[in-house]
């Protein structure tokens, strides 16, 4: 507990994030053609709260690989596949939002087509960061594994798949079960990739089954953390506070866990959720001090207000 109290958190994240925001701009290319560039770094740069670069390079931390160029590689990639799929979700097919991140979603700045395209093009530039063709950069096997996990979490067993049940369950009253599955696929699946990649940067050292296993379960805890709290922030923050559209989800008649639980046990059991996923960390094997970001990212995502 000593070192989880001087664990300085806000340090710690301004650190990673200024090597994440300086390679995302670096990697998301402006020259792009036919205007592309600009749509998709209008959909990935300046904004956002890059937890799921975090978890990588958190996880990378607990195995001893977070300066490792595999990690930052992961850590951009797996932002570039979040930033695809809200770009794709904000769309009039999907949510038909108009706000994210605090500025008007990239089919309202673009036009459909356009988002559409950005969207695509943020998808496969995530695997080209994850494949460079210098193999002492990131060993062939590291290559594998992180497009492995990356896709997987990606796909009609991961974040596609929750939303295409998200787009079928409006209007739906769907069990506790039923809602925990679809937002283990549509939010967990890719935070829970996010801790995974963030490991296998690390490989061998986490050959370990233990190993995989905790940090799967705190992937799996604080997946669902996240939307819970999102659900709950969705009827108690404004719209200015959240950077996106507030009441969204009630509106449209979507199934929440404030709707299915009411709120206060909505809250408890987000907290629960949290202790969840520090008790995984506890059974790791893994040293308090490696696993002090993940902790801290743990209730960061909790306690969070937006």
């Amino acid at each position: 507990m000593m070192a989880d109290a001087e664990f300085d958190l806000s340090a710690w994240m301004a650190d990673q994030l200024a090597h994440v925001e300086q390679a995302l701009s670096t990697w998301v290319p402006p020259q792009a053609v036919g205007g592309l560039g600009a749509s998709m770094r209008y959909a990935v740069l300046d904004g956002g709260k890059r937890l799921r670069p975090l978890l990588v390079l958190a996880a990378a931390r607990a195995v001893d690989a977070e300066d490792s160029q595999a990690a930052l590689r992961a850590a951009c990639a797996v932002e570039l596949i979040h930033a695809y799929s809200l770009v794709h979700d904000d769309m009039p097919c999907m949510d038909d939002d108009v706000l994210r991140r605090g500025k008007p979603t990239v089919h309202v700045e673009f036009g459909e087509a356009q988002a559409l395209l950005a969207g695509d093009a943020l998808q496969t530039l995530a695997f080209e960061l994850l494949t460079p063709t210098d193999p002492d950069t990131v060993p062939p096997a590291v290559q594998a594994a992180l497009c492995g996990l990356l896709a997987r979490a990606s796909g009609h067993a991961g974040m596609a798949g929750g939303q295409a049940i998200d787009l079928a369950s409006v209007g739906v009253v769907l069990t506790e079960a039923q809602l925990r599955q679809m937002h283990h696929l549509k939010t967990g699946a890719l935070l829970r990739a996010s801790v995974l990649l963030g490991a296998a940067c690390g490989l061998p050292t986490t050959g370990s089954a233990t190993v995989q296993q905790a940090l799967t379960d705190y992937g799996n805890a604080i997946g669902l953390a996240f939307q819970v709290v999102d659900d709950i922030l969705d009827v108690t923050a404004d719209s200015a506070t959240l950077g996106k559209t507030a009441g969204k989800d009630a509106a449209a008649d979507k199934p929440t866990y404030v709707a299915l639980m009411g709120l206060a046990a909505s809250q408890a059991y987000a907290s629960r959720l949290l202790d969840d996923a520090l008790a995984a960390l506890d059974a790791s094997g893994l040293s308090a001090a490696s696993t002090q970001a993940l902790r801290a990212l743990a209730g960061m995502v909790v306690n969070r207000t937006k």
